[in-house]
């Protein structure tokens, strides 16, 4: 892996400080902003950038404003049975919804085997694997997907009508990290396309469709575009049939039923963010969390021993030609924080800029290092 990097690096207690006044600043309660700022670190850490600093002000701080979701979270319980529950979010912080969702989860899990926690009525959760890789700290598996804004075209559409869907997995194994399986079902996903814009980069042809059929990949008009359903993103497979694209197809529509029919939430079109005027409007995301524990099965360290064996065979399989090295998923982000623990959050031009403009809105007590 390359580990180069450019951009100025900000430690990572100073950011985290930082984020947690910030939210706090904006009404997220204490407790709350802690774990809304170490979910956002999490992305940095594994270096998934998509989801971390860089969605800090447009996704939670931006809504916050714009009254799309609240900075205090009331969770409410539907309903809940010894392996079951149900939670409302009341349009509050995702990240804080899903943290108590997947505590449940866990606990009821370690009573009796398996467990599933599902949320209505929220918002972004942040990177799906801190919820998944919360269940294998514990040694357990974790599993959890949610629904997102409309921008997956089915497979023969062109209209966005799902989310990017995330299906997440992780497992505990016997090495220094775990499995962990945290991936869109969409070809890309809006983050990381949000991510080209502000770099400036065009976004991959083939990974967006407009709805004359042909290929995108203007990043800044790609955003606006998927706003107003102009465009849509290709699911995993790609367009069409060729590449099997209805495979992606399906996987999200089954993290959008899970997301949804379950805890009698929102689906869809009406996960669109704005009303019939056009006018932002709470998402109403639905989220679920499934925690399964080794130890109702053979046992906890068989299943890490087993779990790492096949995961180092497959490293060593043969590689292809040029080819350094095999990975297996979650590797690649624990060698990312292994080059980035020491130095911090490596931090662009146009956070930087949000940064500033968030500690001087809210007169905090901060210096950064790339002021200097």
């Amino acid at each position: 892996m390359d580990f180069h990097e450019t951009r100025p690096f900000v430690p990572w207690d100073l950011m985290n400080d930082f984020l947690i006044d910030a939210f706090i600043g904006f009404g997220v309660p204490s407790a709350d902003a802690k774990i809304c700022a170490d979910v956002l670190l999490e992305s940095d850490r594994r270096g998934i950038e998509s989801h971390g600093c860089n969605r800090f002000k447009p996704i939670y701080l931006d809504r916050i404003d714009a009254k799309m979701q609240k900075p205090v979270t009331e969770i409410e319980i539907l309903k809940e049975g010894p392996t079951t529950a149900v939670l409302d979010a009341h349009d509050g912080m995702g990240m804080v919804a899903s943290h108590k969702a997947m505590e449940m989860a866990i606990e009821k899990a370690k009573k009796f085997g398996m467990a599933m926690v599902a949320v209505r009525n929220s918002s972004h959760y942040g990177i799906a694997g801190y919820w998944a890789t919360m269940a294998s700290d514990a040694g357990m598996i974790g599993i959890t997907g949610t629904n997102a804004r409309p921008s997956i075209a089915p497979t023969f559409g062109v209209e966005n009508m799902l989310g990017t869907n995330p299906i997440t997995f992780a497992m505990p194994t016997d090495e220094e990290f775990p499995f962990v399986l945290d991936c869109a079902t969409s070809i890309i996903q809006r983050g990381k396309i949000e991510f080209y814009a502000r770099n400036s980069e065009d976004t991959p042809a083939g990974m967006v469709i407009g709805h004359d059929g042909k290929t995108m990949t203007d990043s800044q008009q790609i955003l606006k575009d998927l706003t107003t359903g102009d465009a849509a993103l290709a699911p995993l497979g790609g367009i069409g049939e060729e590449f099997a694209g209805y495979k992606g197809y399906g996987y999200a529509t089954v993290v959008e039923i899970l997301s949804a029919a379950l805890q009698q939430g929102t689906f869809l079109r009406a996960l669109s963010g704005f009303d019939e005027n056009h006018n932002k409007v709470p998402c109403h995301l639905g989220h679920f969390f499934i925690v399964i524990d080794p130890e109702a099965f053979m046992g906890l360290d068989s299943f890490k021993k087993t779990t790492g064996d096949i995961l180092r065979d497959l490293r060593g399989s043969m590689k292809a030609p040029g080819e350094e090295r095999i990975y297996t998923a979650g590797e690649k982000e624990y060698l990312i924080w292994q080059y980035r623990k020491d130095k911090g959050v490596p931090v662009g031009e146009a956070v930087q800029k949000e940064m500033i403009e968030i500690r001087d809105r809210l007169h905090l007590n901060y210096h950064f290092p790339f002021e200097d």
